[in-house]
């Protein structure tokens, strides 16, 4: 994969297509896009850190993100012993 981004635009673009790997293709609205601050400041980002950015994001796309995906088991299980929990105390609560 190359690192041929030019400005925070590009970088921007690579990321919402999912060019970095760590995210499917789509949009991702933000109140300040990536760039906005330093456009409004009038100071570009060197193209040396955009590649370095662009580095890093397809990096961390490569990397096995394990803890998602057992969250959704893990708070499944979490609410199935606050239900079994809440039906033990009212069990309790009602027979005595």
């Amino acid at each position: 994969m190359t690192a041929a981004v030019n400005n925070a635009e590009q970088l921007r673009v690579k990321i919402d297509s999912g060019a970095t790997g760590d995210k499917v293709q789509s949009y991702d609205p933000a109140a300040a896009p990536l760039g906005t601050d330093e456009e409004a400041a009038g100071t570009p980002i060197p193209k040396s850190a955009l590649r370095k950015a662009f580095a890093n994001e397809v990096a961390r796309g490569k990397t096995p993100q394990r803890r998602q995906r057992y969250t959704l088991p893990f708070a499944l299980a979490l609410c199935g012993l606050v239900v079994a929990i809440a039906i033990i105390a009212w069990t309790a609560m009602a027979s005595a």
